[in-house]
C-alpha cells in the first residue's frame, strides 16, 4: 500500500495531431477514454443449455469538455477548441490522437478517429461557452507515436 502512485487528472491531456506536432483540445475541464470488446455467444447441440462466448471485436471512444476560446486566426492556433474542432468535423477527417497516461514511464496512448460528437453550450449571466466532444476511435490504440 506505501508504494503505490496516484495518477492525477490533471496529467491526461487530450490532444490532435495537426501536421506536425500534436496541439491539446483548449481548456479541458475533463477527457476520457472508454473501451469496449464486444463478446459473440454460441449454443450448440454438442452442449445443449450451454453458452459460450468468445472475444468479438474491440471497439472505443474519447471525449473532452472544455472552455471554448477563439483558436481561428487572431487566436490561439496552437489548441484545439469547437472553431477548429467543428471544421475537421464538416470535413469528415479522420484525426490522430494522442492521450498522455500520467504514468512514470511516461507512455502515452495514440490511436485515430472521427470526431462523431461535437457540443457547445452558451449559457448566460456571463457564463463562459463550453463544447464537448466525442472521437469514435478507428483502428487500435497503440504507445507508439505513429508520426515520429
Amino acid at each position: 500500500m506505501a508504494n503505490e502512485t496516484f495518477i492525477k487528472g490533471d496529467v491526461n491531456i487530450l490532444y490532435i495531431y495537426d501536421t506536425s506536432a500534436y496541439e491539446p483540445l483548449a481548456c479541458l475541464t475533463s477527457n476520457a477514454l472508454s473501451s469496449s470488446l464486444g463478446v459473440n455467444e454460441v449454443v450448440t447441440k454438442c452442449e445443449a443449455g450451454v453458452t459460450r462466448k468468445t472475444a468479438g471485436n474491440f471497439d472505443y471512444s474519447l471525449s473532452g469538455e472544455g472552455i471554448y476560446i477563439d483558436t481561428g486566426v487572431g487566436g490561439d492556433t496552437t489548441k484545439f477548441s469547437h472553431d477548429t474542432l467543428f471544421e475537421l468535423q464538416q470535413a469528415k477527417t479522420l484525426v490522430t490522437w494522442k492521450l498522455d497516461s500520467g504514468l512514470t514511464t511516461n507512455i502515452a496512448y495514440y490511436g485515430t478517429g472521427y470526431i462523431t460528437d461535437l457540443s457547445m453550450d452558451s449559457p448566460t449571466n456571463q457564463e463562459n461557452t463550453t463544447f464537448s466532444v466525442t472521437i469514435s476511435g478507428d483502428g487500435a490504440i497503440v504507445t507508439t507515436d505513429p508520426n515520429v
